[in-house]
């Protein structure tokens, strides 16, 4: 059974929260079945985000960077997401050592 994407979204803010590691809702999408887009803001003028894909090689899903850079580059990027997905949730992760969670057992 697959979880619908505000539970998964609750789960990994809890996690982040559990951890020490602030993360906060930048966009909410559709509550079942709307994509996820993790911005990484390593508070220094960098970020990353982070997108669920199908890995080619094994079939699988991964979390694999969609941008990375300047966070305006980062930010323009998510923008752009935003506009092609209105279902689109985005969440930004604030970590000065990059700590994201992502890919650890339940949030694959």
């Amino acid at each position: 059974m697959r979880l619908t994407a505000d539970t998964w979204v609750s789960a990994y803010i809890t996690r982040l929260r559990l951890a020490d590691i602030p993360a906060f809702v930048v966009q909410r999408g559709d509550s079942t079945a709307g994509a996820v887009l993790v911005k990484l803001n390593t508070l220094d003028g960098r970020a990353c985000a982070y997108q669920r894909s199908f890995d080619l090689m094994s079939g699988e899903r991964k979390w694999m960077v969609l941008v990375e850079g300047d966070e305006a580059k980062v930010d323009a990027s998510v923008a752009k997401q935003r506009g092609f997905d209105p279902d689109l949730w985005v969440i930004e992760v604030e970590s000065r050592d990059g700590r994201h969670l992502l890919g650890e057992a339940g949030l694959e």
